[in-house]
């Protein structure tokens, strides 16, 4: 399977390590930077820049916008069973956005990091949509 990379803008990257290592189980692959970090769960590689924080992912565009945390676009991590995800992370102080969802194809909730970047939590409904069916 390919290796995924999704790049997030953050405030603060040494605060984003912290929480995507001690509440979403990443692992830290390199941080050559204070304004640039990498981080690695699985197949999934998230990289996480600083707004402005010189050449790379944070940088102005040429006519002068930043790209700034926050927004709707997210990436989902699959849970075996999200109200147990839910109890912990609430219990360590971890922002929700809203309550849990049902949908058509299971429940999802949606955190946010220090930034305010979301990420949703997902538990699948079917068992041929866990990752772990065989």
């Amino acid at each position: 399977m390919a290796t995924v990379s999704v790049r997030y803008l953050v405030d603060d990257v040494d605060a984003a390590i912290g929480f995507y290592r001690d509440h979403l189980g990443f692992t830290e692959v390199m941080h050559p930077a204070p304004a640039f970090a990498m981080l690695a769960r699985g197949e999934l590689r998230l990289l996480l820049s600083a707004p402005g924080g010189g050449p790379g992912g944070g940088q102005a565009l040429p006519d002068g916008r930043v790209p700034e945390p926050g927004g709707w676009n997210r990436f989902a991590l699959q849970v075996e069973n999200l109200d147990t995800e839910v109890a912990r992370l609430r219990a360590a102080g971890v922002a929700f956005r809203g309550p849990v969802v049902d949908g058509v194809g299971g429940r999802q909730v949606l955190i946010e990091d220090p930034s305010t970047n979301p990420v949703e939590l997902f538990q699948p409904t079917r068992a041929e949509a866990r990752l772990d069916a065989g």
